[in-house]
């Protein structure tokens, strides 16, 4: 089969490697219909994290079911199914508690494991990992593509508002405009959100928040954005989304954050160390929660609302390749040229 390759920073390849099979009686075999490239794919792409040449790449996917091992009960040959960016068996500790992403067997596609960005995927604990989509959808193609996001980025942007407390009639200022950022946006609306702050800086980005639910944006960024929120809202906004995961986003987050309100934090943190303005997080009573997304346990719920009609976050996805333009696909997203990209194998 094609699956996609990393070589070295700016290097990935589409390259024929061996087929999937069953290793494990709990394992399935999947064959990929939809895929995405990351913006946390970028960081490995850039050579800000340390990649070995051959490891897989793609985290994001959802496919039909070609065969299950022995002991697979939840799924059959034949169902469409989607996956949260990480494997989780189900029943440890953590799983039971909602947090698939610590699960003590689990782990996240690609590197070592089997990738998302090619045309079939082992999926190890198939019965704690993957979700079945309902047959109603199997031949809606913009439906599908709705629940593509699911397998991370609206979940992502889910788990930040859950995180800071998004609730009706909460104020809101979500930091970033990237595919997290504008998923934070549709998250906070979705739980009821009375008045969201999208802080970017590019307009067609800025035109999907408002078409989510943003209210308000701050283009600037640093002191100037921190000032800006401060003036527009008395004082800060009681919940911040940050989405972006640098040191300049955090101290924009806890800048502009309302004494005794929260953050939630999603954005995967990069650079060389992040130095935090502790002082006004104690002396404000301002709380900092969040980390990975367990996306397994948002799925469902999310799932049903978009099946319904009710959540869309598609708008996201401003670019389709096929496999072979994988790579291309990550040129355009590290360029800025677009937001994120879909993959049809």
């Amino acid at each position: 089969m094609k699956a996609t390759v990393y070589y070295a920073p700016g290097d990935v390849r589409v390259e024929t490697v061996p087929d999937p099979t069953i290793q494990y009686p709990t394992d399935a075999i999947v064959r990929i219909t939809h895929a995405c490239i990351c913006g946390s794919d970028l960081w490995f792409y850039r050579g800000e994290e340390e990649w070995k040449p051959g490891w897989r790449t793609g985290h994001e996917w959802m496919g039909i079911v070609e065969e299950v091992g022995s002991e697979v009960q939840t799924v059959k040959k034949g169902d469409r199914v989607l996956a949260p960016f990480a494997f989780s068996d189900g029943s440890c500790e953590f799983c039971n508690k909602g947090l698939q992403t610590s699960c003590v067997r689990g782990d996240f596609w690609g590197a070592t494991n089997d990738g998302g960005q090619a045309e079939a995927i082992r999926c190890p604990l198939a019965d704690g990992t993957l979700v079945p989509i309902p047959q109603s959808v199997e031949n809606d193609d913009a439906l599908l593509t709705a629940i593509l996001p699911l397998t991370d980025v609206m979940s992502t942007g889910h788990h930040a508002a859950v995180s800071a407390g998004v609730k009706l009639g909460s104020v809101v200022a979500v930091i970033g405009d990237g595919a997290v950022g504008l998923c934070g946006v549709l998250a906070a609306k979705r739980l009821g959100a009375e008045r969201i702050i999208i802080l970017g800086r590019h307009e067609s980005r800025l035109e999907i928040a408002r078409h989510f639910g943003a209210t308000d944006e701050v283009k600037s960024r640093g002191d100037e954005a921190i000032a800006a929120v401060q003036e527009m809202t008395h004082g800060g906004v009681t919940s911040v989304l940050e989405c972006v995961g640098n040191e300049a986003a955090m101290t924009t987050a806890i800048g502009i954050a309302r004494p005794g309100g929260t953050i939630g934090y999603v954005g995967v943190p990069h650079g060389s160390g992040h130095n935090f303005n502790l002082s006004r997080l104690f002396q404000q009573n301002i709380t900092l929660r969040g980390g990975v997304a367990p996306a397994r346990a948002y799925i469902p719920e999310l799932l049903v609302d978009t099946v319904a009609g009710k959540l869309d976050a598609s708008p996201v996805l401003d670019l389709t390749v096929n496999l072979e333009g994988v790579p291309d696909g990550y040129r355009a997203m590290d360029n800025r040229e677009t937001i994120k990209v879909m993959v049809r194998p």
